[in-house]
């Protein structure tokens, strides 16, 4: 997560109740994330520090400019994002055709540990994995601290 914004302190403060993805094409999590999953969270350049468990999932696709910002109204602050925030959001979203929706419960602070992206490329912003210790360095369970 883009550090310059704070997303993982709104998340455990409860001020970002949703994780959302926008895109273009169809990329992971779409129809890989189930409610009661366990999502790990860092922020660019550091460790992984946070987890969330998933409360609920909803998907939406083929949006439309005018789909983008009743999304953006209408689930905007539980995303974390201000009011005033939310046209310069719009304009950045508005040619997206896929949103997901990812309601987190019971954020948590846990020991940080390092990931091996390898097999995954450099830039991914979302790994899937069956088993956290498959890409934890430490080969550690994190535990909530």
């Amino acid at each position: 997560m883009k550090k310059q914004w704070g997303l993982t302190q709104k998340i455990l403060s409860g001020r970002k109740k949703i994780e959302s993805r926008w895109y273009k094409v169809k990329y992971p999590p779409w129809n890989r994330i189930k409610p009661n999953e366990t999502i790990y969270f860092k922020d660019t350049g550091d460790s992984v520090s946070l987890k969330a468990k998933v409360k609920k999932v909803l998907q939406f696709s083929n949006l439309t400019p005018k789909h983008v910002m009743q999304l953006l109204y209408k689930y905007g602050l539980n995303d974390g994002l201000s009011m005033e925030d939310l046209p310069k959001y719009y304009q950045m979203f508005k040619d997206k055709k896929y949103c997901i929706l990812i309601f987190l419960k019971n954020p948590q602070k846990i020991k940080p540990f390092d990931i091996d992206k390898t097999g995954f490329g450099t830039m991914s912003a979302w790994i899937t994995v069956p088993n956290i210790k498959k890409i934890n360095r430490q080969n550690t369970i994190p535990f909530s601290l």
